[in-house]
C-alpha cells in the first residue's frame, strides 16, 4: 500500500508548490519495529554495567543451570527503582534462552492471580514480579 502526497492548488499562492512524494508503509514499518528501550538495555550478563559482585555469582548460577539443563533457582532482587532489577530479570532469560514473564505486584490483588500465573510458566521460564 502506498500513500500519494501533493499540495493542494486551493492553497494561497506563497505557498510554494510541492512534489508529489510517495510514503510506502513497509518502510514504516521496517523503522518503527523495534522498541525504544530495546536497544538500551543490555542484552546479555557482560553488557550489564555495574553490580560486579552479583553479576560473578549469577554468572556461575547461570554456566551451572545451563550444564545440568535445570532450570535457574529461585533469585530475589531487591532495592529502590531505578537499579536494573527489571533489566537483570530480562538479561537472565536472555541468558539461559527463557522466556521472562513480567507482572506487578499490585496487580496480583488475590491468591488466584499467581497462581494463574504459575499455571501458565513454561519449564525453566522465569517470572519477575516487580
Amino acid at each position: 500500500m502506498a500513500i500519494i502526497s501533493s499540495s493542494n492548488s486551493d492553497f494561497s499562492s506563497d505557498v510554494p508548490k510541492r512534489e508529489n512524494r510517495m510514503v510506502d508503509s513497509h518502510q514504516l514499518s521496517k523503522e518503527l519495529s523495534p522498541l525504544p528501550d530495546e536497544g538500551l538495555r543490555p542484552r546479555e550478563l557482560k553488557d550489564y554495567v555495574g553490580q560486579k559482585a552479583l553479576k560473578k555469582i549469577l554468572g556461575i548460577s547461570i554456566k551451572a543451570a545451563i550444564k545440568r539443563e535445570e532450570a535457574l533457582d529461585h533469585v530475589l532482587l531487591h532495592g529502590p527503582p531505578g537499579l536494573g532489577k527489571t533489566t537483570m530479570a530480562l538479561v537472565l532469560a536472555e541468558e539461559l534462552g527463557v522466556k521472562c514473564r513480567i507482572t506487578s505486584a499490585p496487580a496480583l490483588e488475590r491468591p488466584r492471580d499467581i497462581i494463574g500465573l504459575l499455571l501458565n510458566l513454561k519449564d525453566k521460564e522465569i517470572l519477575f514480579i516487580d
